[in-house]
């Protein structure tokens, strides 16, 4: 199912005068692969809301950044990758949050630690070299509990 960010929706006419180019640079930029419209049966370029997002970019590189076609490809490209990399590490920090929520709801689960504790270890509140001390009971750390 396509979303209505990528449906194509503007032919080449519409899309110029969203993005304030003619329609030539819009088929030149396609010919260098800065963008790829959607085309329907009988070969007419259809544009989605993306498309002209990715349109106004290469604009701004081009008009405001004084950037060629060749180092707009460029820019794109490591755009596109940085937007990859950052999109693995946002997963690995959401996983990373899940197994955390797990061993704390484990750790209270089995009685060595108390809700105060794993918010002050976990997030930053309290001394970190506390951290194996607090996650065993008093007798389980070779002395016996306070009285």
């Amino acid at each position: 199912m396509t979303t209505r960010f990528s449906e194509p929706l503007f032919v080449i006419s519409v899309a110029a005068r969203l993005v304030e180019m003619h329609p030539q640079t819009l088929r030149k930029y396609e010919r260098e692969g800065l963008v790829a419209p959607s085309r329907t049966s009988g070969n007419l370029r259809l544009y989605s809301d993306s498309d002209i997002e990715q349109l106004r970019q290469v604009k701004y590189l081009v008009e405001q950044r004084g950037l060629n076609l060749a180092g707009v490809q460029l820019a794109l490209e490591l755009t596109r990758q940085l937007q990859a990399i950052r999109a693995q590490r946002l997963g690995a920090t959401d996983r990373k949050s899940r197994e955390v929520a797990e061993i704390d709801d484990l750790l209270r689960r089995l009685g060595f630690v108390d809700e105060s504790q794993v918010r002050s270890h976990f997030h930053g509140d309290g001394p970190r070299n506390r951290q194996a001390s607090q996650a065993r009971p008093a007798e389980h750390r070779g002395h016996r509990p306070i009285e």
